[in-house]
C-alpha cells in the first residue's frame, strides 16, 4: 500500500473530507460550541483510524464514546446522510475498545508511580508555589540519590518526613529546606487523597505498549478512558493527561513521517489542559506537542473555542474541524472573525458567516494535503458514526471490560518495598545502634549522627561506582522518571 492511498474520511464538502495518513500526525483541533457534533465528529474519525489498524485513546468525559465498542442502530437520519454522501460501504458496527478508569470502578485501573510523574506535574498537581516546588525538587533529587523508590504516597509522605528530620544536612548539600514548605506540601497531599487521586499511584505501572495494541483483525484498539468522574477534578485529570503524553514522548523511539500514525490521542475538555499553568510548564508542553510527531503520535484536541489552546500549541495543528461558534457578545465575534482568518481563504465561502451558520453535524473543514499544504476551507457535512451513539449499559460494559487481554495484569495491585518501608527499616537499624551502644557504656565519646568527611567522601564514591555500573535514571521533559 502507499502512502497516499492511506486517509481517514469523515464527511464531504466540495470535495472529501480526509486526513491524509502521512500527516495525521501532525495534529489537529475539533472546536465548536456546546451542542454542535464534536463528540460525533470525534466518534467518527475514531472510527477510521481503528479500521485502518491505528490504536487510539480518548478521554470520555460524558460515557457517550462508550458506544464505539457497539454496533449503531438504524434511523432515518442516518439512513438521510449515509444517501446524501453516498457512502456505499456503510454498515454499522462495533469497534475493539478497551476501557479504563483511573479509579478502577468503569475500568482497568491506570497507576503510575511518583517517581514516573515528576516533581515538575506533581506540583501542579498540588498546586505549590514556587518555594513549595523547589523543595519538591529537593527531596525527588533525595530520592534519586539515595536508592528510595516513590510508587505511591505513602512513600511521598516517608521522603517528606526524613527531608524535614535532615533538613540541615540536607540543606548544606543541596539547597534550602524548610519545615513550613514540607508543611504545606504535606497538607497539600492530605487534599490530594481526600479528593481520590490516591488510586492513581502504584504497581503495576501502566505500560504504555498496552496502548498500542492491534487486534487480530488488523483494527486499532481504542482505549477509552472513563472520566466521568475524573472530569470534577480538572487538577487531576490534566495532569494525568499531560503525564501520559510526556511518558509516550520519552519512551517512543523516533521513527518519523510514516504511512499513518502509531497512535492517536484525544485531548476532550483541552482547556483544561492549560488553565492556571504556569508558563514553564506551557513551554514544555508545546515542547512536547512540536516534537512527538516524529514518534509517529498524532495529538487532537478538542474545545469549545480555538482560543482555550495557546498560542504556541494551536500553530502546531494542521488539521482542523471548526463546529459552530456562537455570536452573542462583542468578544464572541472578534472570536469568530480570528478564526476564520486562520483558514485558507475559499472564494465559494463567506467562512466567518458560515461558522455561525453551519448546522448541527456540520463544520468548516481544512486539512494537510500534498506537501502538507493546508486545503481551503470547505464547509462539510459529517459522516454518520458507524457505532452507537450514546452510552452503554453497565451489563455491555461488563462483557466488554470480561474479554479485554489485559485485564489480569493491571486489575490487581502489587505492593513492593519502597522509600516508606526503606526509611523505616533505615529508622529501626539507627536505633538499635544507639540503644547498642548506650548499654556497652563506654567511656568513650558518642558518635556523633553526622557522617564524617571521610564516610562522606566514601559513601559519594560508592554512589558514583553504582551509577557507573546501572542504568542512569534521570528525568525527562516534563520531569517523569526514565533510564537511560
Amino acid at each position: 500500500m502507499t502512502n497516499e492511498a492511506i486517509e481517514f474520511y469523515f464527511g464531504a464538502g466540495e470535495q472529501p473530507a480526509r486526513i491524509l495518513g502521512r500527516y495525521a500526525n501532525r495534529h489537529g483541533l475539533i472546536a465548536g460550541a456546546t451542542g454542535t457534533g464534536k463528540t460525533v465528529t470525534l466518534q467518527v474519525l475514531t472510527e477510521q483510524f481503528s479500521r485502518q489498524g491505528v490504536p487510539v485513546f480518548l478521554a470520555d468525559v460524558k460515557g457517550d464514546l462508550s458506544g464505539l465498542s457497539q454496533p449503531g442502530k438504524p434511523s432515518g437520519g442516518i439512513d438521510k446522510r449515509v444517501t446524501k454522501l453516498e457512502l456505499t460501504d456503510y454498515e454499522q458496527e462495533g469497534f475493539p475498545c478497551v476501557f479504563w478508569d483511573l479509579f478502577g470502578k468503569n475500568g482497568h485501573p491506570i497507576r503510575t508511580t511518583v517517581s514516573e510523574l515528576g516533581p515538575l506535574l506533581l506540583s501542579r498537581l498540588l498546586q505549590l508555589n514556587d518555594t513549595q516546588e523547589g523543595v519538591l525538587n529537593v527531596a525527588f533529587t533525595v530520592a534519586d540519590d539515595e536508592g528510595l523508590l516513590l510508587l505511591e504516597l505513602d512513600d511521598l509522605r516517608a521522603l517528606l518526613n526524613f527531608v524535614a528530620e535532615n533538613h540541615r544536612e540536607i540543606s548544606r548539600e543541596y539547597g534550602r529546606v524548610t519545615a513550613a514548605s514540607i508543611g504545606a506540601i504535606q497538607r497539600r497531599l492530605l487534599v490530594l487523597e481526600n479528593a481520590g487521586a490516591e488510586s492513581l499511584f502504584g504497581e503495576p505501572a501502566l505500560d504504555l505498549a498496552d496502548f498500542m495494541r492491534i487486534d487480530f483483525s488488523g483494527r486499532g484498539i481504542v482505549n477509552v478512558l472513563d472520566a466521568r468522574d475524573l472530569i470534577h477534578n480538572p487538577k487531576l485529570y490534566s495532569t494525568f493527561l499531560l503525564w501520559l503524553l510526556s511518558e509516550l514522548f520519552e519512551e517512543l523511539p523516533e521513527v518519523g513521517d510514516l504511512d499513518k500514525p502509531k497512535l492517536v490521542f484525544f485531548f476532550d475538555e483541552a482547556h483544561l489542559l492549560f488553565d492556571d499553568a504556569p508558563k514553564p510548564l506551557l513551554e514544555k508542553v508545546e515542547q512536547v506537542v512540536r516534537l512527538i510527531r516524529s514518534k509517529g503520535v498524532g495529538v487532537y484536541f478538542c474545545t469549545q473555542n480555538p482560543s482555550d489552546v495557546p498560542e504556541d500549541v494551536l500553530g502546531q495543528l494542521g488539521n482542523r474541524v471548526q463546529h459552530a461558534l456562537r455570536a452573542y457578545t462583542p468578544k464572541d465575534r472578534r472570536t469568530i472573525k480570528a478564526v476564520a482568518e486562520n483558514f485558507v481563504p475559499n472564494p465559494n465561502l463567506d467562512i466567518e458567516r458560515a461558522l455561525t451558520e453551519v448546522g448541527v453535524g456540520e463544520a468548516i473543514v481544512s486539512t494537510l494535503a500534498d506537501k502538507g499544504v493546508p486545503t481551503m476551507a470547505d464547509h462539510v457535512l459529517v459522516a454518520p458514526p458507524r457505532s452507537r451513539m450514546g452510552p452503554i449499559t453497565d451489563a455491555e460494559r461488563k462483557r466488554v471490560r470480561a474479554a479485554s487481554p489485559i485485564g489480569g495484569r493491571y486489575d490487581e495491585a502489587v505492593d513492593r518495598e519502597s522509600a516508606e518501608e526503606m526509611l523505616a527499616k533505615r529508622a529501626e537499624v539507627r536505633a538499635a545502634e544507639a540503644a547498642k551502644a548506650d548499654a556497652e557504656e563506654k567511656p568513650k565519646k558518642r558518635s556523633s549522627n553526622r557522617q564524617s568527611v571521610w564516610e562522606a567522601a566514601l559513601k559519594s564514591a560508592a554512589r558514583s561506582v553504582a551509577t557507573q555500573l546501572g542504568n542512569k535514571l534521570v528525568r525527562g521533559i516534563l520531569g517523569s522518571l526514565s533510564r537511560r
